[in-house]
């Protein structure tokens, strides 16, 4: 498979992650998030926030179109110091074991000079556990209750860096 990774940069980009955001939550948590949370959140709100929060984004290219994205920056709670995050990591459900989400979350670390990094994951969504531990991450035992209409539990992995 013959795929580019770059920053995001143009507005057709910029459209492209917000359909890859949309389309990937109604796929992977059908099932996991509460539907009346994934019937809210519709592809115009997902271009708005696209829009809204443009940096450090790297998407993931099959041609013209966006497959993939990885967003990243410094960890955004106060209990880790020296920590980047990844943010959010999604693909297109048909780029699934062709490569796409290594390499965006290679692209994405390498953006990172932490001597770790944390990523948020719900707790019942196993094959995106199953992707970070491939990664190196390693669930750190802390779990935060968020709510998605409803309440779920999210846990956080840990990747060392250096």
């Amino acid at each position: 498979m013959n795929f580019e990774i770059k920053k995001m940069e143009s507005d057709e980009e910029i459209k492209g992650k917000a359909y890859v955001h949309w389309k990937s939550w109604q796929d992977a948590y059908k099932g996991i998030v509460d539907q009346n949370y994934l019937d809210s959140l519709t592809l115009e709100k997902c271009e708005e926030i696209a829009f809204k929060w443009p940096n450090n984004l790297i998407v993931a290219k099959d041609g013209d179109r966006v497959v993939g994205f990885v967003g990243y920056g410094k960890y955004h709670g106060e209990e880790l110091a020296e920590t980047g995050e990844i943010f959010a990591i999604y693909i297109l459900e048909e780029y699934y074991d062709t490569g796409v989400g290594k390499a965006l979350m290679q692209a994405g670390i390498g953006e990172l000079d932490y001597p770790q990094i944390a990523v948020w994951v719900l707790k019942d969504n196993k094959r995106a556990i199953r992707f970070y531990e491939k990664c190196g991450f390693c669930l750190d035992g802390r779990e935060e209750e968020i709510k998605l209409a409803s309440p779920i539990v999210e846990v956080r992995m840990i990747l060392k860096n250096k």
